[in-house]
């Protein structure tokens, strides 16, 4: 066992710095960035016994401080199937890492005038006006109740809408059993098909009065698109994906881009279940904000790299930086209900910003990290966290749709945080 373990580690580091490759930011030495060596080998060592252990096919780690790569691998497999090793260069399926981006594109109509928080959704999309909120009863109907206030573009942004997922292992209500899943508005339709879908159904809660993760940022891409013009992609290419040289960001790989595609194990290791990645095989109709997108790990990493900038990389400026700091700042107030913690167990003492989770205290979270760390992970196994006192961004990819996922986030940031000297 022990050798093998060696012989992957080995393998991950020929295949990291074997190939050529432009690293997405300058490299330094992790001495001189206040990382211990050894401590950052802990990544290697852990990884190679998870995929010994046939838990994980392979990951891509990267993790920045003070603009500069610290470490920046792949382990593993790329396609357990094909046995296909993993490039830094493979591309994840970014689930809900899709978010923040769509946030973005949002905020850069904001700065433009275009799109302010406490404009009405339904000057975009009229049906929202009329959609109720479903109150369970105690004998499991549901009793239907006007809007107290109406749902601001705020609310999509914070998940304050009302509106949920359906198809949740850790959903609160039984009204999402009348909501999709969270890809399949986008995989059976168009934009105006989701809208026409979506406010049909009941609102899980009045808005702005809870924070209910779900299709909110779907919605606020569909305005994006409405106000822009422009389909969602098309508006994050122009703004944010080209200027931050996110060469491979998409909502559609093409045919070039397909065989760097991270690929799950066929079952879920933990419960032997049939699993998959939907979105690798399967097009999509519409560029859906909350989870259709694919990057590699390297774009991400600029991306992260922006907004710990204060919204600019490299000369090009996406964001002010007086609105990252408001993206990036808690806006659930104490009036609101506040589920962080609900669907991403690693988040206690964390707040909601405009589409990141926001560490708001010290201790709580059950891993390491300062007040201001912002963040958020996608289901099918990437994450990304900055943290601004430390002037630290670290994304990670797996190909890892199960709970697997969410013992991945933790142990990665504790070893990142245990490899820190300074």
């Amino acid at each position: 066992m022990k050798k093998t373990i060696a012989m992957i580690a080995a393998a991950a580091a020929v295949i990291t710095f074997g190939a050529a490759r432009a690293a997405p930011l300058p490299e330094t030495n992790p001495d001189d960035a206040g990382f211990s060596k050894q401590g950052l080998a802990r990544l290697d060592s852990f990884f190679a016994r998870e995929i010994a252990a046939k838990r994980v096919p392979g990951a891509v780690v990267a993790i920045a401080r003070d603009g500069k790569l610290v470490h920046y691998k792949a382990y593993g497999m790329l396609d357990p199937d094909k046995g296909t090793p993993m490039p830094v260069d493979a591309i994840f399926a970014l689930a809900s890492m899709t978010k923040p981006m769509a946030a973005v594109a949002g905020l850069t109509l904001m700065e433009k005038g275009q799109l302010p928080l406490q404009a009405k959704l339904s000057d975009y999309y009229p049906g929202f006006a009329d959609m109720k909120v479903g109150v369970q009863q105690a004998d499991g109907s549901l009793k239907f109740e006007p809007q107290a206030s109406p749902i601001f573009i705020h609310d999509l942004y914070r998940h304050t809408s009302g509106l949920m997922y359906g198809g949740r292992p850790d959903s609160s209500s039984a009204l999402a059993r009348q909501y999709p899943d969270g890809v399949a508005p986008a995989i059976e339709g168009d934009t105006p098909a989701f809208i026409e879908r979506i406010t049909k159904l009941p609102l899980a809660h009045q808005p702005s009065t809870e924070f209910e993760y779900g299709f909110s940022i779907d919605v606020l891409g569909a305005v994006v698109e409405k106000v822009s013009e422009q389909k969602l992609g098309d508006y994050l290419a122009a703004n944010v994906w080209q200027p931050l040289g996110m060469k491979d960001a998409t909502f559609h790989p093409t045919d070039a881009q397909r065989p760097r595609l991270a690929r799950p194990f066929a079952n879920d290791p933990l419960t032997g279940k049939p699993q998959a990645i939907k979105l690798l095989d399967t097009p999509t109709k519409f560029d859906c904000g909350g989870a259709c997108s694919f990057a590699t790990i390297g774009d991400y990493v600029r991306f992260g790299q922006m907004l710990l900038n204060g919204g600019e990389l490299d000369g090009q400026r996406i964001l002010s930086p007086k609105t990252v700091h408001h993206m990036t700042t808690n806006h659930l107030g104490p009036e609101i209900k506040n589920n962080v913690a609900n669907i991403e167990p690693h988040r206690a003492g964390f707040g909601f910003g405009l589409a990141v989770a926001v560490r708001t205290s010290e201790g709580l979270s059950s891993v390491p990290g300062n007040p201001g760390e912002f963040t958020w992970n996608g289901a099918y196994g990437t994450q990304f966290f900055c943290d601004p006192k430390e002037r630290l961004v670290v994304v990670v990819g797996t190909a890892a749709p199960g709970e697997l996922r969410k013992y991945y986030r933790e142990q990665v940031q504790d070893i990142v945080y245990g490899a820190m000297t300074k």
